[in-house]
């Protein structure tokens, strides 16, 4: 497989994961960087009235996970750690998240992402280690091109 299929087959399994039904993200992979969006939605709000941070580790981490995963070919990626700082909340609009490969090594990839409100201002960042687990790609059933 080529990494342009390997990129959208990656961007196929994450749509198909189910999860995403109650999210309803969309997703752009490249070699090394991801981005994805999400639209505000009231579902997400704490009692507070602001998207509850949950929402924002999710972004942020499937962004940097995937940006992760485009480097490797073979196997699902598992996230080893990951840290996320809050800047400032969200009401509405859309969150847009760009993750990217900060280092590789043989055993790890490090990786970031910042996450961004519809004015552009951030809104929170994070960074994880991923490591390569045992499951293949291939052994996935959404792992696949086309729709």
């Amino acid at each position: 497989m080529n990494k342009q299929d390997h990129y959208r087959a990656l961007e196929n399994m994450y749509l198909a994961a189910p999860i995403n039904t109650f999210f309803r993200p969309s997703i752009a992979i490249m070699e090394g960087g991801t981005e994805i969006e999400i639209e505000v939605r009231e579902a997400f709000f704490h009692t507070a009235g602001a998207v509850h941070g949950a929402a924002y580790f999710k972004v942020l981490d499937d962004a940097a996970f995937f940006a992760a995963n485009s480097l490797v070919q073979e196997v699902f990626v598992l996230t080893k750690s990951f840290t996320v700082h809050f800047t400032r909340p969200v009401t509405q609009g859309i969150m847009r998240a760009v993750g990217r490969v900060v280092e590789e090594r043989t055993r790890q990839i490090s990786a970031e992402a910042v996450v961004y409100d519809s004015s552009k201002r951030e809104i929170g960042r994070g960074s994880g280690i991923f490591v390569p687990s045992r499951i293949s790609l291939t052994s996935i059933p959404a792992y696949r091109i086309g729709d």
